[in-house]
């Protein structure tokens, strides 16, 4: 593929549906968080499980107050133990004391999170130490499928499907070696608009849990990034704690000019970062961890990092044994819910002109925030800018640009320019743009802003530009 053909890799619509969440939330609740384990090894008592307070609802609320536009549940972890009532195995919440053995969180979830407008996704953990079958090759495939069937076909629209490599060795001492085909062939046919995380074709890991960041996280890369979780060498294979919060990442530069240069003759793929980390050391709750909750500052400097560089943010968000979200999780939460409402208000942007080098009809109606409207310059403009002048002069210390990515990928360099007191100021640079950047300045003065396009491939885009001004936080 040639450099010409790569810069029109494109996402798909479900792939754009996804990156358009920007942040959603993770939840590990199970027979683990009763027992206080990362990791259950599978047929543990499961009579520990009877939540006393559990509430669906809570959740969701607590989740759409942080900002989060979908939540993704850890259905079944590894131990095998299933949320909801597996047809398929006896480890399931149906054999337990909660409600009686007519419990069904898969269920209570899916409806809180459609009442509160939220996407629902699922996580099913293709090992599961609790099956007899598994390392047994197909008949493990089949009961996966199985259960994967029921989940995408028993609870409404499913948004994700969140797929990791883990993969460690059955009751017979075999290894299995899981039929991803099978399972993306299965997940495309009954739910057509969901994406495939991680250990799938859609959403990549970012290459380590810990919530760090690329400084260029470019969506489009070597088709072979596809297959880099699924194999069983390089998954993880122990409860270590170095894994999750190592910064164990794939190479630094994935789709610079001198990526493609190195990876001349490969096949490009639209293959967008996912952030994902947890607000606590661990994935499920531990009490002792109660002191050790991220706050929203952290998770909002994440989130800046994340969403603000071209990548999307899954936190997660582990209830305690009773099922509830304890208070400090839910402060930090409705901290950086707060935090993120600030960081979208675009009032300054209201009275606001927007002019450009060229096309400036298209530029003019950047303000509009609709979907399908972008700039672009004109095929002769070689020195790309676009401007915004205010009706008078504004305090501002945040710049958010979006790429219009049906386009593809395409800006690699950019200033930007505040006029002060009639001066023209460099206050920022930057490489890549994509799905959204965020640029925090100095607190700045400004009658206008310039967004000067140093670098582009093909041609530069804009679909939305705003500035706010989020002092104090």
């Amino acid at each position: 593929m040639n450099q010409t053909e790569i810069f029109g890799v494109k996402p798909s619509g479900r792939q754009l549906k996804w990156q358009k969440l920007e942040f959603y939330g993770f939840i590990h609740f199970g027979v683990n968080t009763m027992l206080g384990m990362e990791w259950g090894e599978g047929h543990e008592d499961i009579s520990v499980f009877n939540p006393s307070k559990l509430d669906a609802g809570q959740w969701a609320s607590v989740l759409k107050n942080a900002g989060m536009k979908a939540v993704i549940l850890t259905c079944k972890h590894h131990d095998g133990f299933c949320l909801w009532p597996s047809r398929y195995t006896v480890h399931t919440v149906a054999r337990t004391p909660w409600r009686d053995g007519k419990g069904d969180l898969v269920k209570d979830l899916s409806e809180a999170c459609r009442e509160q407008g939220l996407l629902f996704g699922v996580y099913l953990s293709p090992w599961d130490r609790t099956e007899q079958t598994y390392g047994e090759g197909r008949a493990y495939d089949d009961f996966y499928v199985h259960q994967l069937t029921e989940l995408l076909t028993n609870y409404g629209e499913i948004g994700c499907v969140w797929l990791d490599g883990a993969n460690g060795e059955g009751p017979s001492g075999k290894k299995q070696y899981y039929d991803w085909d099978r399972y993306y062939e299965t997940i495309r046919r009954l739910q057509p608009e969901c994406v495939i995380s991680v250990c799938g074709p859609d959403i990549r890991w970012v290459g380590n849990e810990a919530g760090h960041t690329r400084q260029e996280e470019w969506s489009v890369v070597p088709k072979r990034l596809q297959d880099a979780e699924k194999i069983a060498e390089k998954s993880q294979q122990a409860d270590d704690g170095g894994f999750s919060r190592s910064l164990n990442s794939m190479d630094e530069d994935l789709g610079s000019r001198a990526a493609m240069a190195a990876y001349e003759g490969e096949d490009w793929v639209w293959y967008p970062a996912e952030v994902n980390t947890s607000i606590r050391p661990g994935w499920f709750y531990h009490e002792e961890e109660d002191g050790q909750v991220r706050s929203g500052g952290e998770l909002y400097d994440i989130y800046l990092n994340a969403v603000g560089g071209n990548a999307t943010f899954l936190l997660n968000i582990p209830p305690n044994k009773e099922g509830e979200i304890v208070e400090t999780d839910r402060k930090a939460l409705a901290d950086l819910g707060n935090r993120i409402a600030r960081l979208e208000d675009v009032s300054l942007m209201q009275q606001a002109t927007v002019t450009a080098s060229s096309s400036a009809d298209t530029a003019a109606r950047l303000t509009d925030n609709e979907d399908g409207i972008f700039w672009k310059p004109a095929e002769d403009d070689r020195e790309p800018w676009v401007e915004i002048a205010f009706p008078e002069a504004v305090d501002m210390n945040s710049v958010i640009l979006q790429e219009q990515i049906m386009e593809g990928q395409r800006v690699e360099g950019f200033e930007l320019w505040c006029e002060v007191q009639g001066e023209w100021i460099k206050v920022a640079a930057g490489t890549i743009i994509g799905y959204k950047k965020i640029i925090r300045l100095p607190e700045t003065r400004a009658d206008r802003l310039k967004i000067v396009f140093k670098e582009f491939r093909g041609f530069p885009t804009l679909a939305r530009v705003y500035v706010v001004n989020t002092e104090g936080l």
